[in-house]
């Protein structure tokens, strides 16, 4: 792949500033996001309520100027509810198809967690296949199409946890948290940039654009001897003492995948040894199960982060 021209790298510089200025005090978020969508991937954020999640949506869809849906996922929530449904037209005598709210470029699932497994797995195979079988008939989802999932604490009450073959079709995990205390206190006082950007466009986008990016990413340079990196932190978590499940070849395709979009978004055409190292965990450790983990007790994100974490500190990094 050849150098990204002018126009590409002013587009994702002006993208990732004016994220940034939408989600203050949150660049390695913006940027993981950033992956996540240029990899063509999918992004799924553990945290509580109230942390900016929203306001990353509206951002993000704003960047690559395409429609924002959001679903409030219940445990009474139904696929079709997410999907779309074919209403009867008395006066055509027809089914006509009602799409639902998953026809967006830019779909945030709230809580996803408080669904129900039907409803998740609705969501989730619609994700990996990118269309929507309805009656019959399949149709193609908007590209680009891009889910941020939320999902709260497992030590909330009324959640469903996502099963380890769901959590594998998303590309991060990440963790928001609280803003920086002095992010907050402008907030507070009604003087932060987040809401001097608040209904302005955060740049001139069409959605064509990023699908060209998208096309971009996967002709990234990977040299075998990073492609091996990666194939020996799958193998590493498959062998190690403090795991049962290791990551799987898609989980290893999803790293390949996120490296090659962070050197995208770094102006590279080549991926280099920081940008496995960088995506190890955001990317690898919701894949995993814990050895710990056992007779029903989850382990936290935090436990997983941080076993991955010794894992990949332990091996050799390819000069």
């Amino acid at each position: 792949m050849s150098a990204l021209s002018d126009a590409d790298l002013t587009h994702l510089r002006g993208l990732r500033t004016a994220v940034e200025t939408a989600l203050e005090g949150k660049p390695e978020v913006v940027e993981l996001s950033l992956v996540a969508l240029l990899a063509r991937g999918h992004l799924l954020v553990e945290d509580v309520p109230g942390v900016g999640k929203t306001t990353l949506a509206r951002a993000l869809s704003e960047g690559v100027g395409g429609a924002l849906r959001r679903i409030q996922f219940t445990s009474d929530l139904l696929p079709s509810d997410v999907l779309g449904v074919s209403v009867y037209d008395q006066r055509t005598g027809e089914f006509a198809l009602r799409r639902g709210p998953i026809f967006a470029n830019v779909l945030l699932a709230d809580e996803i967690n408080r669904a129900s497994p039907r409803t998740q797995s609705a969501l989730l195979e619609a994700m990996n296949e990118g269309q929507v079988s309805l009656d019959g008939d399949t149709i193609a989802l908007p590209a680009p199409f891009f889910v941020i999932a939320t999902q709260n604490p497992q030590d909330f009450s009324g959640t469903y946890p996502l099963p380890e073959s769901q959590l594998d079709r998303f590309l991060l995990r990440i963790h928001v948290g609280y803003p920086p205390a002095e992010v907050e206190l402008r907030l507070l006082l009604g003087e932060s940039a987040r809401e001097a950007a608040a209904g302005k466009p955060v740049a001139a986008a069409d959605p064509a654009q990023m699908v060209a990016l998208q096309e971009r990413v996967r002709k990234v340079k990977l040299d075998p001897a990073l492609a091996g990196y990666i194939q020996n932190i799958a193998q590493a978590t498959r062998t190690s003492s403090l795991l049962t499940l290791g990551v799987s070849t898609r989980g290893s395709l999803a790293l390949a995948a996120a490296a090659r979009a962070r050197a995208v978004l770094r102006g590279r055409a080549y991926v280099i040894a920081d940008d496995i190292q960088e995506l190890a965990v955001p990317v690898l450790a919701h894949r995993v199960r814990l050895a710990s983990a056992r007779d029903g007790f989850a382990a936290t994100r935090e436990e997983e982060e941080a076993a991955l974490r010794d894992i990949v500190a332990r091996l050799p990094v390819p000069l």
